[in-house]
């Protein structure tokens, strides 16, 4: 008679976690959220996965278990920020309570107060990695832009909602208007970084939303 065993999965190449007691999904959770904030930080080229594994306090055989190599882990680090920021502006952009255009103040001001919490030293995963595709693994490029792709997407959502409340003029095509946000907001960020200051974001965004008078 056949057996019902179900089949054993194939082992992962390196070690699991050191402690049996912790669900080794936290252990990979743990791994992405710290590459999440050091490459927010520093970028992709300048941080070594030794770097990471200090700060998360992980051994590398542990690291190995999960990713297969610096490029697997940076598509997840892109995935997982593109989850979060996602997340963020549907917060933002869906609030049925706020008007249209207000969603999108709100969005910026809590984008401000994100930067100055972590002293400007934090800019945008996606950003810092775009800065940097010329040293970076090709696999990269069409995930990043599939990620901007997303926000503009969810942006043009919100302005269309404004423009059918009346705040943005009808000429307007929506869809470009995002556009032209996210490739200013980008550079925006960058610019508050370099200088350490909140005047960048909010030099921009007054420029942006007089583009929609």
């Amino acid at each position: 008679m056949p057996s019902t065993a179900p089949p054993h999965a194939p082992r992962r190449r390196g070690r699991p976690p050191k402690n049996p007691a912790a669900p080794r999904e936290d252990t990979r959770a743990l791994l992405v959220r710290t590459g999440v904030a050091v490459l927010t930080e520093k970028g992709y080229s300048a941080v070594g996965i030794d770097e990471i594994l200090r700060q998360a306090a992980v051994p590398k055989g542990s690291f190995y278990h999960y990713f297969e190599s610096k490029e697997a882990f940076g598509q997840t680090l892109i995935a997982a920020y593109a989850g979060y920021f996602a997340r963020k502006l549907d917060r933002w952009f869906l609030a049925p309570a706020t008007p249209p255009l207000q969603r999108l103040h709100g969005f910026i001001a809590d984008a401000q107060a994100g930067m100055q919490r972590h002293g400007f030293q934090r800019g945008c995963l996606v950003g810092n990695l775009g800065q940097e595709m010329g040293t970076l693994p090709e696999s990269f490029r069409a995930q990043l832009e599939d990620v901007l792709l997303d926000w503009q997407a969810r942006t043009a959502a919100c302005l269309r909602a404004a423009q059918q409340a009346g705040e943005i003029a009808a000429r307007h095509d929506c869809a470009v208007l995002a556009q032209f946000f996210w490739i200013g907001w980008e550079g925006a960020v960058l610019r508050a970084k370099l200088q350490r200051s909140a005047a960048p974001l909010q030099a921009y965004a007054e420029g942006f939303f007089q583009l929609l008078r």
